[in-house]
């Protein structure tokens, strides 16, 4: 089992909350670990997934000390779930639909078809993807894939898609299914804000924690994300409306679009003859974000919960089993109409509870603080914050309705963190005294307190080794007894980094694919944010790109801001060079992977104009940084 050298063991508070735990909830309860191992066929000859340097990417065994007793250093409710997600191998959902599971953050399930397969979902990477398959065709045979189908469009649910079939099987007919708006959602999330998003997935799902007892268990969802070749396929046939029906190789679809609810692009899939019922990542056995920790774009509950009623009216009385790219399957009539019920209920419960408090005059966090879940909700297991939190949920609602501002004029301008944090520590006498303070509140079991305080001293002198310290074994003992598998991998990736510095980030999304995949707008949008706006208020300048084949575009860079027209219409100006290339020598221009001189050249573009102004364009780009701090100033 794999420790951090410099870790502390849990406190008595701690201890004694996790012992609580286990009097609180019905651990003897074991029906979901029945349905976990259920259809269980075999698991892989070799454990680690490789790619094709022969760097791991996967390991299946990494997390087998889930198998003994829980720690004090954990709390058990998410061990026990952590365990659950561990359980790894090919199973049988229902004959003719397999998942395998634990290969990745995701699921990946396979339909048989008359002669090949659908493949659902092919995780996060290519690597883990291609192991996921050849573990199906050992057991089942070398059916051919005869289509692929993405969920939604989060990475987990199409990133190994070139794990499983090629472009030129796809171009040969394969199609490959998505909801309508995939690829524009898909693509905008791991483009515009990828760099922030990546960085802060660092801590999410603690991939560079040390895995065991007192490090890294998993995220609730699932065990962590691969770190292989992140790939995508253009979707070939678009989903656009509930009860969309569709046929590949024999296997009958109904479809339910579910927009805005745990993606901005989703859907559901109802399979008439297997009685199954796919709930994508609707409806999965934790309560899931409506803001993730990573960033993302406020979910709306209110239609979650909608469309999660519209399932059961749709397909309750056909539905013999529910699965979904998360987790295990639900058996039985009665226990899928149940399950997606309470699923529902806790989505509409915090919107509408908050809504309440709101309009009550309660600020974010005084309604997360009080906001507790009724009885029967919280005694069922599914429902519980592994990975979402109610918490964070409720304050996501409140940002849904009323963005940051809480009303009180005395947050309305307040100095930004390291002048606030100056300020407060010299006003609680100085650093030594706030820490002085801090030790007799971690020593009584504050860590809450000692967390916030002591962050003060931290953003007021980074360099203060007591401090990092103090923060750090504070930061170590709330991931301890945290419930939520997000919040834990939060908690102990700031102790490490406040004591070993930035782990940087581990898994990056923004590949070729992705980039690749973005419309020419949506690339020159991607270029808009990336404009050093103070260091370009006096620049003023106007490049046409003429595309072979395509409609000219004009970009302008004024005031700091960068515009782009397409057409030669009056909202054109005229520019200051007009450049004519083929579409991919564009995008590499602009991507900075070639430069205008290099395909001048090669006889690869025509300039009417200073070609200069190009790169004098490009120069006004930041770079992100995917290092960013987060936890020191």
């Amino acid at each position: 089992m794999t420790r951090n050298d410099d870790s502390r063991p849990a406190e008595q508070w701690i201890a004694k909350g996790n012992a609580a735990v286990l009097q609180r909830f019905p651990f003897d309860d074991t029906r979901d670990l029945d349905d976990a191992r259920h259809g269980f066929l075999g698991a892989a000859e070799e454990t680690v997934v490789r790619d094709a340097a022969g760097r791991p990417v996967w390991d299946l065994d990494a997390y087998g000390f889930l198998r003994g007793e829980c720690p004090e250093t954990a709390n058990p409710s998410l061990w026990r779930q952590s365990g659950l997600c561990a359980e790894h191998g090919l199973f049988e959902v229902v004959e003719g639909i397999y998942q395998v599971r634990g290969f990745d953050l995701s699921n990946m399930t396979v339909v048989e078809g008359e002669r090949g397969i659908l493949v659902i979902d092919p995780l996060i990477s290519s690597e883990t993807a291609a192991a996921a398959l050849a573990l199906y065709r050992a057991h089942r045979g070398d059916r051919p894939v005869a289509g692929v189908l993405y969920t939604h469009s989060h990475v987990d649910h199409f990133g190994g898609v070139r794990g499983v079939v090629t472009d030129d099987e796809v171009a040969g007919g394969v199609p490959v299914i998505a909801p309508r708006g995939f690829l524009e959602h898909a693509v905008k999330e791991n483009v515009y804000a990828g760099t922030a998003m990546a960085r802060r997935a660092a801590y999410m799902y603690g991939a560079s924690l040390p895995k065991g007892e007192r490090g890294q268990i998993g995220t609730g969802l699932g065990q962590t994300t691969s770190t292989g070749t992140v790939g995508l396929i253009a979707p070939t046939l678009d989903v656009t409306r509930t009860g969309q029906t569709e046929t590949v190789d024999g296997i009958r679809m109904v479809f339910q679009l579910t927009p805005g609810t745990e993606a901005p692009a989703e859907l559901n899939i109802h399979f008439p003859d297997h009685a199954a019922l796919c709930m994508a990542e609707n409806a999965t056995h934790n309560l899931h974000n409506l803001l993730t920790l990573r960033g993302a774009e406020v979910r709306d509950p209110r239609q979650w919960a909608h469309y999660l009623t519209e399932a059961v009216g749709l397909f309750g009385d056909d539905t013999d089993v529910a699965f979904a790219s998360h987790h295990w399957p639900v058996r039985g009539r009665e226990r899928v109409v149940e399950f997606l019920s309470e699923q529902r209920d806790v989505y509409a419960y915090l919107h509408d509870q908050t809504l309440r408090r709101l309009n009550q005059g309660y600020t974010p966090l005084e309604i997360a603080e009080e906001m507790a879940m009724p009885p029967a909700l919280e005694r069922a297991w599914h429902t519980h914050g592994y990975y979402g939190s109610v918490s964070h949920n409720v304050k996501a609602v409140y940002q849904r309705y009323l963005g940051w501002f809480d009303g009180n004029p005395a947050h309305l301008w307040e100095h930004p963190p390291v002048e606030s944090a100056t300020r407060y520590v010299e006003f609680m006498g100085g650093a030594d005294e706030v820490l002085r303070r801090a030790r007799r509140s971690f020593a009584e079991g504050d860590y809450r307190w000692v967390v916030q305080v002591v962050n003060h001293v931290v953003f007021a002198d980074p360099g203060n080794a007591d401090a990092r310290e103090l923060q750090a074994d504070a930061l170590e003992q709330l991931g301890y007894g945290s419930e939520n598998g997000t919040w834990r991998n939060f908690y102990l990736t700031g102790a490490l980094e406040l004591r070993h510095g930035s782990v940087g980030t581990p898994t990056t999304t923004a590949s070729p694919d992705l980039l690749g995949a973005l419309t020419l707008d949506q690339l020159f949008d991607a270029l808009a944010v990336r404009v050093d706006g103070p260091g370009s208020w006096d620049a003023d300048i106007c490049v046409r790109w003429r595309p072979k084949g395509g409609d000219p575009v004009t970009l302008r860079l004024r005031n700091g801001v960068l515009t782009h027209v397409t057409g030669d219409g009056p909202a054109a100006f005229e520019p200051d060079v007009e450049v004519t290339l083929g579409e991919d020598d564009l995008r590499a221009v602009l991507l900075g992977a070639t430069t205008l001189p290099e395909l001048l050249e090669r006889d690869g573009a025509q300039v009417a104009g200073d070609p200069g102004k190009v790169a004098e364009l490009l120069g006004h780009l930041d770079e992100a940084d995917p290092d960013f701090a987060v936890v020191v100033p």
